[in-house]
């Protein structure tokens, strides 16, 4: 396969918009699946676990390979529920385009805005589909223009829709100039319809001043009031899609299987293959001031990074790795330079889904799984070994609720310990810690969902029978104004003793977690000492001073000490920047942070009053109200995840059932002094 004609793509957008449908029915027009499966029935190829079959949702991003029109399109279809976030983050970090899929009835939701904000800051080109066209409420346009008034995306109709909701039975092409009519699950070429042909012009017109502004080939046509050739309006959206200038938008209704085919054809002609975006960049590890490119040739050194591991009961730890130059092979050596570890690779295999075929050699562009790898986690860089280079890692939200859980027979706690080190490997948005003082294992991730999917997943995959606590949020610590703290530490014990003296600053650093700034000059803390202080801190800030939670936000700047020539060592001076930053932590105000999440929250008019009420009384704060559609607002705001739980009962029960909301992590607050010292009362009274 010819790499100009490879395609890596993501299917990524809000919880029911028609992701898993949609690749489904590509499967199935590429031919890898006879029959269609559906969500709603548990048989879809991409769904293949069995809590995705159960709830009828997408948990784990799947990656799948098909062919259409001489080109191989390597498939990663995402998750859509604000829970599995990394699922999308990771992906997106690996695909070279993605394809936006958006409900022609919910327009532009929460999770469309999240996702749409981890394309840009990975820079992926993309186009969107508007799936569900033949829904009662579907309003093409409404879509477009809320992608242009938030996301931002210059969205250009590529296609016009014939009719909507029950009469949608058709697409123009703008750019052919073609009508294509869905009859019994046929697709018929047919000329436009007289009554779209006003349309039809005014979309085109649209289309082409858009493309002239980036091309001057089709400025001076368009000026002179020329034909512009359609090879030169396909090679000219291509370009400014390319470069992030446009996304062009096609429409369908991909249950009743209108609209895959033409979408299948637009992901050849507009979205990039690997020879498209081009050289790699990453850093020298030996100078991190250096950068080196990799270009997606064959005959480059090999670059490679690890972007998610499963736990096969087969074959063991599967490593998915999207190869960016250079050939694999099994057998070989290369090496993992985040942690500056060799690996082997044992077995190469592609992935269809839940299915696999083992492969001997593996390319530029390609993404397959890695039998073998012992050290390499996600985001971790695989190269070869006399060419080194680090290629930017993966962005892991943090984690923001936490539960308790212990297996019901003591016996199995070696087992429980060992499901859940396999479960933080596959998925870095997933802790897990044991606490030696209260023998309880505590996990943290992303929503209540996410942790009950784990728990079921320790019940039937590791058969580990556990007792679950109540859920509870992951709080963190942090301080509020600068202090200067000087510490001396002497001990002695007979024979060698201990001494270190540090003088530290400790500022507040709002949003950017730790930082550590060495300023000592005059040689007082001897270099080799200096890393001490810095892990003496680290340390410290895992478990937390006034509670247990993390501290996090704290820049520490060293500006003097004291050492002993016989009896300074590590352990003294992390004994003494530990003790230093505990005592100045108390000094400096410390507050406790919160988790505040960014809610949506559809309502029909009736009900705003009764939403709006109870949202204050979960100390909530709205930000901006829009029209849903007719009789109904969009209600957009922050909330504290602490007076969350039991929210979707709670809606249920105040609008009788006729709203619904989605919320997703927006950043960690302080809490206000009342507020802190009731969860701190709580604290200690359930130790």
């Amino acid at each position: 396969m010819k790499l100009k004609k490879l395609r890596n793509i993501g299917i990524a957008a809000h919880i029911d918009a028609g992701k898993t449908t949609v690749t489904e029915r590509i499967l199935f027009y590429t031919g890898i699946n006879r029959k269609m499966g559906e969500v709603h029935d548990g048989k879809a190829t991409m769904d293949f676990m069995k809590q995705e079959q159960e709830r009828g949702i997408t948990i784990a991003s799947a990656s799948i390979s098909c062919n259409w029109k001489s080109s191989q399109i390597n498939i990663i279809d995402t998750p859509g529920h604000v829970d599995f976030t990394i699922e999308v983050e990771r992906s997106l970090r690996v695909i070279d385009g993605m394809t936006a899929l958006f409900c022609a009835v919910g327009g532009v939701e929460p999770q469309s805005e999240t996702v749409w904000n981890q394309a840009d800051r990975y820079r992926v080109p993309r186009i969107a589909f508007v799936n569900k066209m033949d829904r009662s409420g579907a309003d093409f346009i409404q879509v477009v223009s809320q992608m242009n008034k938030y996301l931002d995306a210059n969205a250009i109709p590529f296609q016009i829709p014939i009719g909507s909701e029950d009469d949608f039975n058709g697409i123009i092409d703008i750019v052919d100039c073609k009508a294509y009519m869905f009859e019994e699950d046929k697709r018929i070429t047919t000329i436009i319809p007289d009554d779209y042909k006003a349309k039809t012009e005014q979309a085109r017109e649209l289309l082409i001043e858009t493309l002239a502004d980036f091309n001057d080939e089709i400025m001076e046509l368009y000026l002179d009031e020329k034909e512009i050739p359609i090879e030169l309006l396909k090679t000219a959206a291509r370009s400014a899609i390319l470069k992030l200038m446009i996304t062009p938008v096609f429409c369908g209704a991909a249950y009743k299987n209108k609209g895959v085919e033409l979408l299948l054809d637009a992901v050849v002609d507009y979205l990039p293959s690997p020879l498209d975006i081009g050289a790699t960049v990453g850093m020298d590890i030996d100078n991190i001031e250096k950068s080196v490119t990799r270009n997606p040739s064959p005959n480059e050194p090999f670059s490679a990074l690890a972007f998610k591991l499963i736990n096969d009961p087969y074959v063991g730890q599967q490593t998915f790795v999207r190869i960016f130059s250079g050939k694999i092979t099994s057998g070989m050596q290369i090496l993992n330079s985040t942690k500056g570890k060799k690996e082997r690779v044992g077995r190469i295999f592609k992935i269809k889904a839940k299915d696999r075929a083992e492969i001997k050699e593996a390319g530029p562009g390609d993404i397959v799984a890695l039998i073998g790898m012992k050290s390499t986690k996600t985001g971790d860089t695989l190269c070869d070994i006399k060419n080194k280079i680090l290629l930017e890692s993966i962005h892991v939200p943090p984690s923001v609720i936490e539960l308790k859980i212990n297996p019901k027979q003591k016996k199995e706690q070696n087992k429980l310990g060992m499901a859940l080190a396999k479960l933080s490997n596959e998925d870095p948005s997933f802790c897990a810690k044991y606490n030696e003082e209260t023998e309880e294992t505590v996990i943290s991730g992303m929503g209540e969902l996410h942790l009950e999917i784990i728990v079921d997943r320790i019940k039937d995959e590791f058969k580990v029978e556990v007792k679950v606590g109540k859920p509870a949020v992951a709080l963190r610590e942090t301080i509020t104004v600068e202090i200067e703290n000087n510490h001396r530490h002497s001990k002695q014990t007979g024979g060698k003793g201990q001494f270190a003296q540090t003088l530290l600053r400790f500022e507040p650093n709002k949003g950017n977690d730790y930082e550590f700034v060495d300023k000592i000059k005059s040689g007082s803390v001897p270099k080799e000492f200096i890393p001490a202080v810095n892990k003496g801190i680290v340390k410290t800030m895992e478990k937390g001073i006034l509670t247990d939670f993390p501290i996090v936000d704290i820049k520490a700047v060293l500006l003097d000490g004291k050492h002993h020539p016989v009896d300074s060592s590590d352990r003294a001076f992390q004994t003494c920047a530990s003790i230093c930053f505990k005592e100045a932590f108390m000094k400096a105000k410390p507050v406790l942070l919160e988790p505040t999440m960014k809610i949506e929250i559809n309502t029909p008019d009736d009900f705003i009053g009764n939403v709006i009420g109870d949202l204050n009384k979960r100390r909530g704060k709205i930000e901006s109200m829009r029209r849903y559609r007719k009789g109904s607002q969009k209600l957009n705001g922050f909330v504290p995840l602490m007076e969350m739980f039991g929210y979707a009962t709670v809606l249920r029960n105040i609008t009788s059932g006729r709203a619904n909301y989605s919320m997703e992590f927006y950043q960690y607050t302080p809490l206000s002094k009342a507020v802190q010292e009731k969860v701190l009362k709580e604290l200690k009274e359930s130790k």
